[in-house]
């Protein structure tokens, strides 16, 4: 009886030991939960900046930005096509004007534009010839040459046609080597050339003709004899 009783207590012993472990085994594992789950709490705070939606501030900022930097560039290109280009002096050579120095010419010179469509005025090299004026494109090349004070030219004559560009009667002399025609006004008190390179379009032509037609009042015609 004695044995049983012993073998009984030692059996409650072992079954105390297994449930004590078990209860141990169990704070372990609720610990070790509990630190994983410390562990994951950072994980969802990086997903809910993750999903957080940007400021409406810093989005329209970022859609703005590359809008302003398109729109400089372009009004960079823009204004560097607008500015005057340096150019070297416009050198040209004397022609023959008894009245440059006259009233005409005077009154003409001044009143000129300081532009001709897409020609600026040039500076020419000194000594430059008298009552002459010239214009250029902003990268150069060929010139639009205004001379006043001229002598009837040779070509002029009784059978020449005349052209009339607001109210200015011109002869056309035509240059196909220089690839360029000079226009003479004819109807003035003197003569006045004007030198268009081909491409210049018709602006250059009627531009001068409105500061002709303002200035210099009209006269009759004095044409050449017909040649023989």
């Amino acid at each position: 009886m004695a044995a049983d009783s012993s073998d009984s207590d030692s059996s409650k012993g072992n079954d105390l030991t297994e449930g004590e472990k078990a209860t141990d085994l169990g704070k372990v594992e609720t610990g070790n939960a509990a630190t994983d789950r410390a562990d994951e709490k950072p994980a969802d705070d990086d997903a809910d900046e993750e999903s957080r939606p940007y400021p409406p501030a810093l989005i329209a900022t970022a859609v703005a930005l590359p809008v302003i930097l398109v729109v400089a560039v372009l009004v960079a290109a823009v204004l560097a096509r607008r500015m005057s280009v340096e150019r070297e002096p416009l050198a040209l050579g004397p022609v023959p004007a008894p009245a440059a120095a006259g009233e005409a010419c005077t009154e003409l010179l001044p009143a000129l534009p300081a532009e001709l469509g897409e020609f600026t005025k040039s500076t020419l090299v000194e000594p430059a010839p008298p009552a002459t004026r010239a214009w250029q494109r902003p990268d150069g090349g060929n010139a639009i040459v205004l001379r006043c004070g001229l002598d009837r030219p040779l070509e002029f004559h009784r059978a020449s046609p005349l052209q009339i560009v607001n109210d200015v009667q011109w002869f056309e002399v035509r240059d196909d080597a220089a690839e360029a025609s000079t226009w003479f006004a004819v109807d003035r008190e003197t003569y006045i050339a004007l030198t268009v390179p081909d491409g210049s379009g018709p602006t250059p032509l009627q531009e001068v003709s409105d500061t002709i037609t303002a200035n210099l009042p009209a006269k009759e015609l004095d044409p050449g004899p017909l040649p023989n």
